[in-house]
């Protein structure tokens, strides 16, 4: 049993108290942007808050329509727009949360004619060249910055937090990565900072001393022409004077070409700029980042290295997370895994934000786990996450479940993911749902198959397929060589040569490619040090480089790997859309000679014989890994017209697998489980 004093301890501001140090992160849910899904943004906070955070902050929330991320985002310049948001604050504060507004404007990122910047310079994310804000757009622009706290707290705020980082508008005036600017707004740091203190001090006379202004700040700019740990000080220490009550955290611009949120950043990486801005200033500073689970944020705060812990997606996962820590359940917290596939993948692509690993978040008011008032004898056969999200959730609501699973352990694909070097998180969804499992009561059968006459013999009502696949084999000439592996052997260890082809560039492609380039290693994630030097970040808190970026250092490959796909499209083309760079870019800087069109005609001792440009050519490579996709184990689904004595049901890899989805899979088992 472990202490968490620091991280619940309150925070008092002088005027109001937090009542821990816990903040909930600013995400954008797609449901912001229209006054009609409100009541369904309102019960997304209220669990959050039921689950014990201390501060919440809302996604951002544009003053202007020039700010907009997308044509006709979420806008606060009108009472018009207090009463959806009275929805969101009155949810909140029923649980003793305080919750904060973010002002969020676009600049060059907005998806949408208007955009506007510092200086006229085209985003590499966003279609549409920005229009330069003259002086006089520049005061419009301040001004609908107070006007939009002022509402806000009109509408129940606590206070406001002004977006200054990730590159949106305030950031493209504060680093000459876009500021360019010759007059007073532009130039040397005391310039370019004039626009974010100004509106600092605008929104302070506005609305008064007794609420709180937060300012996320960019510490770490991670582009070329980005501030150094100097200027991002004078900023901090400037944003403090002209009335700021907290300072956050951000980290590396949304075109940076180094990952700051994915799976395979180290756990708080980025901490120690925190601790180093720190030093300078008097108001609390949050710290954020790939902070995820209790022992990681206690330790944060007891080493002061910060006065409160962000985090946005792992409340998410678990919107319980803050109440299991303080009653020390920190075994039952749905860890988030950072994958980024149904979270910000989402909020891109301007869907409704939700969970890989918690379907429910973004979906409280339709996805309702319901005590059951007839228990059923439930079977769920194969224990992958699409099983025991489905076993869980069904034992959760009264009724009898037995999992069935044919191995020795259950975890399914997730067991083979895990193993990839960046992916040791996944270790933690494993560890979720075998406390789940045995929290609810399932009676969990390992080793066990089974067939239909004995799930019907034993009584089961309802049968839940949850069977899974198994790697598509390769048919082709020598395929049966012993040189030729599924990923599954691979991924169990067997013995790999010194060159390999891996067919199939999918997402399990991509996985076996990186696995295969290091050496074997234990399940432990990557040092900070070596991270930082493979991506070329400055270790230095006070790093005097450009954006805090210096030359990477990457590492000589342990394998010669050819990556091969039948497909013309670019490989990696269906990763994630937030995700996928990183997993090409590893590929890329680390010699893997990726190659599409590609027919495959033979296996031989030599190797493997393709044809690629309308040519013959034979890969000499020692071991051929197929990742050609999967096959679904559906043999216990009755056949059409075939009568069975139980309902039977089919979900994640078993009922469709084309493209291994663990997002998909979670969702069908909790929302098959709800019904029944």
């Amino acid at each position: 049993m472990t202490s968490y004093a620091n991280l619940l301890k309150p925070l008092h501001l002088g005027f109001t108290t937090i009542k821990n140090r816990v903040v909930m992160g600013s995400m954008h849910t797609g449901l912001e942007d229209r006054f009609y899904n409100y009541p369904k943004l309102a019960a997304y906070f209220e669990e959050r808050a039921k689950g014990g955070v201390g501060l919440i902050v809302t996604g951002g929330i544009s003053p202007n329509r020039q700010g907009w991320l997308a044509p006709a985002g979420g806008t606060m310049n009108s009472l018009f727009d207090v009463p959806q948001h009275r929805l969101v604050t009155h949810a909140v504060h029923k649980h003793g949360s305080k919750i904060l507004m973010q002002i969020l404007h676009a600049g060059r990122y907005g998806y949408q004619p208007f955009v506007v910047s510092s200086t006229a310079i085209k985003s590499p994310i966003s279609p549409f060249k920005p229009r330069q804000l003259s002086e006089k757009n520049i005061l419009s622009t301040i001004e609908d910055y107070a006007q939009c706290a002022d509402i806000a707290k009109k509408a129940g705020y606590d206070g406001v937090e002004i977006m200054g980082s990730e590159g949106y508008l305030i950031n493209q005036f504060l680093s000459s990565h876009v500021n360019q600017r010759t007059d007073r707004w532009g130039g040397d740091i005391e310039n370019r900072m004039r626009f974010p203190v100004e509106i600092v001090k605008a929104i302070r006379a506005k609305v008064g001393e007794k609420f709180i202004i937060c300012f996320r700040l960019s510490l770490l700019d991670l582009v070329h022409d980005g501030n150094t740990m100097q200027e991002v000080v004078i900023v901090a220490k400037a944003l403090e004077k002209a009335g700021v009550t907290l300072l956050n955290t951000g980290i590396g611009w949304h075109e940076a070409r180094v990952p700051t949120i994915v799976t395979s950043v180290p756990r708080a990486a980025f901490v120690d700029y925190t601790a180093h801005v720190k030093q300078h200033i008097s108001i609390p500073i949050i710290a954020s980042n790939r902070i995820n689970m209790p022992e990681t944020a206690e330790e944060i705060l007891a080493t002061g290295k910060a006065d409160m812990v962000q985090m946005a997606r792992p409340l998410l996962a678990d919107a319980f997370w803050v109440n299991k820590t303080a009653t020390n359940r920190v075994d039952e917290i749905n860890t988030c895994i950072a994958c980024n596939q149904a979270c910000l993948d989402h909020a891109f692509k301007n869907k409704r934000v939700s969970c890989l690993v918690n379907p429910r978040a973004g979906h409280e008011t339709e996805l309702v786990y319901l005590k059951t008032k007839q228990p059923k004898r439930i079977a769920v056969v194969g224990g992958g996450v699409a099983g025991m999200s489905a076993a869980t959730v069904a034992a959760s609501r009264g009724h009898a479940v037995t999992l069935f699973e044919a191995t020795s352990d259950v975890g399914g694909q997730f067991n083979f993911a895990k193993v990839v070097p960046g992916k040791e998180e996944f270790h933690e969804t494993i560890r979720y749902f075998k406390v789940q499992l045995e929290k609810t009561g399932v009676d969990v059968r390992l080793n066990t198959r089974v067939n239909r006459e004995q799930l019907e013999r034993e009584g089961f009502g309802e049968v839940i397929v949850a069977t899974g696949v198994i790697p598509r084999a390769l048919k082709i000439e020598g395929s049966n060589a012993p040189q030729v592996l599924s990923y599954a052997q691979v991924l169990k260890g067997a013995e790999v040569g010194q060159k390999v082809a891996v067919i199939g560039a999918g997402g399990i492609g991509f996985d076996v490619s990186e696995f295969l380039l290091k050496p074997p290693h234990q399940p432990q994630p990557q040092p900070l040090a070596e991270w930082q030097r493979e991506w070329g970040v400055d270790p230095d808190p006070n790093y005097i480089s450009e954006g805090g970026m210096q030359p990477p250092v990457v590492e000589l490959p342990v394998r010669q790997i050819y990556l091969l796909q039948r497909k013309t499209t670019p490989l990696g083309i269906g990763l994630g859309k937030t995700s996928g760079w990183v997993h090409r870019a590893q590929l890329k800087k680390h010699g893997v000679r990726m190659l599409r069109g590609v027919q495959y005609k033979a296996v031989t001792d030599e190797g493997l014989w393709i044809e690629h440009n309308g040519q013959d050519q034979l890969l000499r490579v020692d071991t051929i890994v197929v990742c050609a996709g999967q096959e679904s184990v559906k043999d216990l689904m009755p056949k059409e017209g075939e009568s069975t004595i139980a309902n039977y049901y089919i979900i994640g890899g078993a009922k469709l697998a084309a493209e291994l989805d663990a997002k998909r899979a979670i969702k069908e088992g909790a929302e098959l489980a709800a019904r029944l």
